[in-house]
């Protein structure tokens, strides 16, 4: 086995890393292994996790049920393509999901990756508004401050602003925003939205936000009430409203989704992230039989979409295994645990110098500076006090695994803590 210096070696000569040029500006921490929380680094120093591998391993680390789930599927099969055949795994999580989802949510279309899914949620808004006769009907409508991914259509309904997409202007459709939600419910904000919304019913397809917790574009909360706004406005004028719960779905917020925290239905709904708990790569797309048979019943008499890997056997049966656990497992009382732990060893940070805002719901926690983050100063902080971050912009935050316990949790906070000081 290569010894950790002559890997990182090749890593910067040939590995080129997320949102960095190439070759990276700061060398990458190299993982040995990962079990429970914790990351182990070259050189034996153990971590523990305090993004879930990105917001996706929920469960931590070598689970058990998630193993033995992946190694039995494949011992019978790892792939085969999903045109013109079917198995029982994808049959299953499919299955699962409509049984999970908010009501009227009954047909699945698994994809690769959440950016994936969010591009097949505006194709299937694109192609029901095409079959139902509205041609014109081809922008979509969001509020600043979101994010939705990095492939292109999902990045046009990305903050034009402050997100990371502004090198794409003039190259990506302009796309309909209004301002970012307020934290608190505001009449005026709520019928800012609406009549928006009516100025734009003959050209706008649909309207997508993330529900609850806005990610990648600021970490912010908004009022669930501003949901039943958007489903309201949208059932008026025959506007698809769609849900991105990437990030938050899964028990992330305290309800398995963020739609629940509102009691609302979209019409298409995106999953991704934790749907494996982090092992595999796969998303979902949902949405209603009225989505459906329009576009079924269209040009072309069906979605326009296929990858090569859809439906995997091994993803969805992981997939499955972890819809498992959380089923089996008493999650909202795990997230309940980390959200006071959160809360209280956070909450002290609001007097710090520096120190813009502190806001946690569910299992996430945010510490928002006044100014741009030193990640390279900061990463390391965190690392030196035994936990692994990963700031952007002028946040600094976490979303540790559910299995999180208050030890680690208070680890977490020590290492949020130690980055806020450094940077």
């Amino acid at each position: 086995m290569s010894n950790g210096r002559d890997l990182l070696a090749l890593d910067r000569a040939h590995v080129w890393h997320p949102y960095g040029p190439m070759p990276g500006k700061n060398e990458p921490y190299l993982v040995e292994s990962a079990e429970g929380v914790l990351l182990k680094l070259a050189g034996g120093r153990e971590v523990v996790d305090g993004m879930s591998s990105w917001w996706a391993a929920i469960h931590g680390y070598r689970h058990p049920v998630l193993d033995t789930a992946l190694a039995e599927q494949a011992g019978r099969m790892s792939h085969v393509m999903f045109g013109g055949l079917t198995h029982q795994p994808a049959i299953d999580l499919a299955t699962n999901l409509v049984e999970l989802a908010p009501d009227g949510l009954e047909h699945v279309f698994l994809a690769d990756s959440g950016s994936v899914s969010v591009e097949v949620a505006i194709k299937m808004a694109l192609q029901a508004q095409l079959a139902l006769g509205r041609p014109r009907r081809r922008r979509l409508l969001t509020w600043r401050g979101g994010y939705h991914g990095d492939t292109f259509h999902p990045m046009t309904v990305c903050d034009p602003v402050g997100g990371m997409h502004s090198l794409w202007t003039g190259v990506l459709p302009v796309q309909v925003f209004a301002d970012v939600p307020p934290v608190e419910f505001d009449q005026g904000y709520a019928d800012g939205l609406r009549a928006l919304i009516a100025e734009h019913a003959d050209d706008v397809a649909a309207v997508i936000v993330e529900p609850v917790v806005q990610g990648a574009g600021g970490m912010r909360f908004h009022h669930p009430e501003y949901l039943r706004v958007l489903r309201e406005a949208t059932a008026a004028y025959g506007i698809c409203l769609i849900f991105d719960e990437i990030a938050t779905g899964f028990g992330r917020t305290g309800e398995f989704f963020g739609a629940d925290h509102a009691g609302v239905s979209p019409d298409i709904m995106c999953m991704g992230k934790a749907l494996t708990g982090g092992y595999l790569t796969l998303a979902a797309t949902l949405c209603t039989t009225a989505v459906a048979e329009a576009i079924s019943a269209g040009e072309g008499g069906g979605l326009a979409h296929g990858p090569t890997f859809m439906g995997n056997p091994l993803a969805c049966a992981v997939a499955n295994a972890s819809l498992g656990l959380l089923r089996d497992t008493d999650w909202r009382s795990h997230v309940r645990v980390i959200e006071s732990g959160l809360r209280g060893g956070l909450e002290p940070l609001r007097g710090v110098p520096g120190v813009d805002d502190v806001r946690v719901l569910g299992a996430i926690g945010v510490v928002q500076l006044d100014r741009p983050v030193d990640m390279a100063k900061a990463t390391a902080a965190a690392v030196d006090a035994g936990v692994w971050l990963r700031p952007f912009r002028d946040l600094i935050y976490t979303m540790p695994p559910y299995v999180a316990s208050p030890d680690d949790v208070a680890r977490i906070v020590a290492g949020i803590t130690a980055a806020v000081a450094a940077t």
